[in-house]
């Protein structure tokens, strides 16, 4: 699948599934515009894929709203001994920090966790990003709660320059497309191995259901090139 494609099927409101580096996590991931974002999109991630469903911001925004990554707000915080603080994690094996923030809800939400108030936490963000007021951190703030049921991942600065993981390609990508830099993803794992789903039966997934996938290699071409 071609870059334009991948881009025309977010801007649709449709799946891709993404796979990031052989050299790296090595894993597929299904990918949403937080956008268009619905419940369908929630249930079928967590049926279909059945890794972390997270949303992916740009680091822009997440700096606007006063966020850190989780392992920043454990290292400063005063409650957590320096015993304890060896448990937080540097470098993945993988070879990156992980790029979690704070978990949130809605505050319209009732539990959270169901499909349909995760798809609107989510949607909810993207249409913070796209909210005129100057102070996007006071509305965060009197909006959402936290802890909650969906997981932040704050994008490298620097995008795919400083890190290739899921959280920059995705949010990479919906930028690209012209939608708020905010996506929601999940890993694709395999039920009958309990690893990651292989490149193979992603692809198959990919043709049986119709949705595009996308080598993220092609994206980082992409990007060093412009």
């Amino acid at each position: 699948m071609s870059l334009q494609e991948a881009i025309s099927s977010l801007r649709k409101g449709d799946f891709i599934l993404l796979h990031d580096e052989s050299t790296r996590e090595n894993e597929v991931d299904m990918v949403v515009a937080a956008d268009l974002v619905t419940p369908e999109h929630i249930s079928r991630m967590r049926q279909d894929a059945g890794g972390l469903i997270c949303l992916s911001i740009n680091y822009t925004f997440a700096t606007s709203l006063g966020l850190n990554y989780m392992h920043d707000i454990l290292f400063n915080s005063q409650n957590m001994d320096v015993d304890s603080k060896r448990m937080i994690i540097g470098t993945a094996p993988y070879g990156d920090r992980p790029s979690f923030s704070i978990s949130i809800n809605h505050m319209s939400t009732f539990t959270g966790i169901t499909d349909r108030d995760r798809a609107f936490t989510m949607s909810e963000m993207a249409r913070l990003y796209k909210n005129g007021s100057k102070n996007k951190k006071e509305v965060f703030n009197s909006a959402f709660k936290t802890p909650g049921h969906v997981p932040l991942l704050i994008a490298s600065e620097g995008l795919l320059s400083n890190r290739l993981g899921h959280t920059e390609m995705s949010v990479y990508l919906t930028t690209l497309a012209g939608l708020s830099p905010v996506a929601a993803i999940c890993e694709m794992l395999d039920s009958e191995t309990y690893t990651a789903l292989s490149i193979e039966k992603a692809k198959k997934y990919a043709q049986e259901n119709a949705i595009p996938y996308f080598d993220g290699g092609e994206l980082v071409k992409f990007a060093k090139e412009h």
